[in-house]
């Protein structure tokens, strides 16, 4: 028996008196997209976050691999180097170079020496095109380019788990596709990520399983054909006619 990549247990999470999260079950498997689909408010970022340690969670259980993540006296920061997490906003550096942005968090947090940092660096960078990129500063890249950036300073840690929280929303719709075949590209090769996204036909296309929160509650989940085309929920239905008649799927 294969232990799962991720394995959460009734979490729950509520800021003040809005419980935003309201008892998540979840298991991802080895090498498996996962997208969380819903409406804004839903859960879905409040969700990556907790599993990143971003958030202290209320009750319930997180296990990556099995490591329960969420145990008394977890160290935080080992945790944290398994799990990466990319954001909307590119949360670059913007006094440093590509190549130092990408490098700082391997050199600090897992002593890799200069030397093979930026090797390694270099060969990702090389990797999603932005070879040409590592010595310039963020604010001399298009958005798509920064949000390449951002993903491949995740990579250089070589997490267990990639987290992805939309994105492409802060995109120009003409660099969306740029930052989508990154991730396309990243789910060939095998990389565990679970994906908060608004991008249907995306969703449709790249994840194994498609899961609809509402409301702090995953309400439907299955392979992308079914919830997205057959959905049997009635609030899973009436979410995505609203995506259909924006034209998003």
């Amino acid at each position: 028996m294969t232990i799962p990549a991720l394995r959460i247990e009734g979490l729950h999470k509520s800021f003040g008196d809005l419980a935003v999260l309201r008892g998540i079950d979840m298991v991802v498997e080895e090498h498996e997209v996962v997208c969380l689909i819903g409406a804004s408010g839903s859960g879905k970022s409040t969700l990556l976050r907790c599993i990143n340690l971003l958030e202290p969670i209320d009750a319930g259980r997180i296990f990556i691999k099995d490591d329960e993540i969420t145990a008394d006296g977890v160290h935080l920061d080992r945790i944290r180097r398994r799990i990466g997490i990319v954001f909307q906003a590119f949360n670059l550096f913007p006094h440093m170079s590509v190549l130092d942005n990408v490098t700082l968090a391997p050199r600090k947090a897992l002593r890799l020496p200069r030397e093979q940092a930026e090797a390694d660096a270099t060969e990702l960078l090389a990797r999603f095109g932005l070879a040409d990129k590592r010595n310039e500063v963020p604010d001399r890249l298009s958005g798509g380019q920064q949000q390449r950036v951002a993903i491949v300073r995740a990579l250089a840690m070589k997490p267990d788990l990639l987290l992805l929280d939309e994105v492409t929303s802060a995109l120009d719709p003409e660099l969306v596709a740029e930052v989508l075949n990154v991730i396309r590209e990243l789910a060939v090769g095998g990389m565990t990520m679970v994906i908060a996204t608004h991008e249907m036909s995306f969703a449709r296309d790249i994840a194994d399983r498609v899961c609809f929160l509402d409301a702090g509650t995953i309400i439907e989940e299955g392979p992308p054909a079914q919830v997205l085309r057959d959905p049997t929920e009635a609030r899973t239905r009436q979410f995505l006619q609203r995506i259909i008649e924006a034209g998003r799927l």
